[in-house]
């Protein structure tokens, strides 16, 4: 039988990696436009990720995930071929089986995607085959932003003034008509990934969310339709549904920055009562520009997941490591409210509010002076948007030794944070159900009642925050005068 090659029909690879949708994805479009057959392939490479596997939490999504595209594909009499093992070995393989003369993928930023895609691309082209990557996952590469001395930004506000003036809000790319020829050869069952945890604990994760391209739609619809007219308040109070929570759904490409925009704007034209009094959807896509400045960040500075972005912190004096204090951080038995209630929503459901983020990172790298790095392995570990660039930035902002990041002596007190985002406790009483029955001044404050703390059973605080706050700033004067 001749090959496809000899009968003129051309063959391409769609390599898919962290962009599990079909809309708006350039390198399947671009197959699908120019070869008469696509081989649909996933490779879960273990070793791929330099050091950064997925943890737990980003593990059950990605299952999920990929469940929810081969079931969008087999609606279209297509197949995702799931493979496991090296990236280039199962391409040669692939291309081998089928006879493909080109492989399509969209680009990853992290160092060592960079680096294993950059020998992947040289040693097919050396075997004659052509390779095309795109973006799928950015409004724009992070090498296209840059300073007037052309050096990276280091520093937000100009960088997103730079990036905003050069969006425009073009219609994103519907999903190919079809899918032709799309290869079906000898497929793993997903299982066969073994992604899903072997004990139980993942109930309050499917409780919470829908992983896939349909899901991603649907929270972008809910966020469209409730929050949009009064994000800038609602973002910050916790026990509302005032975030897009579209995270994770951007972390495994299941949307793209460019269908957030387009629906937001559509939408904020269809509400406008007139063109004067639009609502603003400046703020939610501010926020996305912040997820654009840390890709900007890892790429130019790939050291910063493990090492300071500001050298000078490698001689701050961070408090020796404490397991006992870093295990009731991780579970929320700190004594501290809105940290514990943080630290169990981010245990049960696999995603914490932004705002309580701050806060309970604010408290582990200050009021108990732990290395940031320790907040940042839990937070890869449990968070399902676990993503290696907005964590690196988000951490180092926190502990003041990262790119624009807050003053050193910018330390977020929980009981005023609690007191102004959460005033009636609603967010505190859903996850401290021993203080659930508590009247809001001693929900925020239990301490003041020994006789609640005792029959409650929540535990006594770790630390004094006052006290603990001094300490801190003395930690990072001495840093400062070297």
């Amino acid at each position: 039988m001749p090959s496809s090659r000899l009968a003129g029909m051309s063959t391409a690879i769609v390599l898919f990696r962290r962009d599990l949708r079909l809309a708006d994805n350039p390198a399947l479009t671009a197959a699908c436009n120019a070869h008469d057959r696509v081989v649909l392939l996933y490779i879960h490479d273990l070793h791929g990720d330099g050091g950064w596997q997925p943890g737990a939490a980003s593990r059950w999504w990605l299952n999920h995930a990929l469940a929810a595209l081969q079931l969008s594909l087999h609606q279209r009499q297509a197949n995702l071929q799931l493979r496991q093992g090296d990236s280039l070995q199962i391409l040669r393989d692939t291309v081998r089986e089928t006879d493909a003369s080109a492989v399509y993928w969209n680009r990853l930023y992290e160092p060592a995607a960079i680096a294993r895609d950059t020998v992947i691309k040289a040693a097919l082209r050396e075997q004659g085959v052509a390779v095309h990557s795109s973006n799928a996952a950015l409004w724009c590469e992070p090498w296209q932003i840059a300073t007037g001395q052309g050096a990276p930004y280091r520093v937000f506000t100009p960088y997103w003034r730079k990036l905003r003036a050069q969006l425009d809000a073009a219609a994103p790319l519907p999903v190919p008509s079809a899918l032709r020829g799309a290869w079906a050869g000898p497929d793993l069952p997903l299982q066969d990934l073994d992604l899903l945890p072997r004990i139980g604990w993942d109930q309050g994760l499917r409780q919470g969310w829908t992983p896939g391209e349909l899901g991603a739609q649907e929270m972008l619809e809910i966020f469209a339709d409730d929050a949009l007219g009064d994000y800038l308040h609602a973002r910050d109070m916790p026990a509302r549904h005032g975030t897009s929570r579209l995270s994770p759904h951007l972390h495994f490409g299941e949307i793209s920055p460019r269908q957030i925009h387009y629906q937001l704007l559509a939408r904020a034209q269809a509400q406008a009562v007139d063109a004067r009094r639009r609502p603003d959807i400046e703020p939610c896509l501010r926020e996305l520009g912040w997820r654009e400045f840390a890709h900007h960040l890892l790429y130019h500075f790939p050291q910063t997941p493990t090492e300071n972005f500001n050298p000078r912190f490698d001689g701050f004096r961070w408090a020796e490591v404490d397991e006992i204090r870093l295990d009731a951080w991780r579970h929320g038995r700190t004594g501290i409210p809105l940290v514990d209630a943080g630290m169990r929503e981010l245990w049960h459901t696999g995603w914490m509010h932004n705002r309580v983020r701050m806060v309970v990172a604010s408290f582990l790298t200050k009021n108990l002076r732990q290395h940031w790095r320790h907040g940042a392995y839990w937070f890869w570990d449990t968070l399902v948007d676990a993503d290696l660039a907005n964590n690196t930035l988000g951490w180092q902002w926190v502990a003041g030794c990262g790119a624009d990041a807050a003053p050193y002596f910018r330390v977020f007190n929980p009981l005023t944070q609690a007191k102004r985002f959460d005033p009636q406790g609603d967010y505190l009483r859903r996850w401290l159900p021993e203080l659930a029955h508590a009247p809001s001044p001693l929900l925020h404050e239990p301490w003041k009642d020994s006789g609640l703390m005792r029959r409650s059973g929540y535990p006594v605080a770790l630390v004094d925050l006052a006290e603990s706050r001094r300490q801190a700033l003395c930690a990072y004067q001495q840093l400062r005068d070297g």
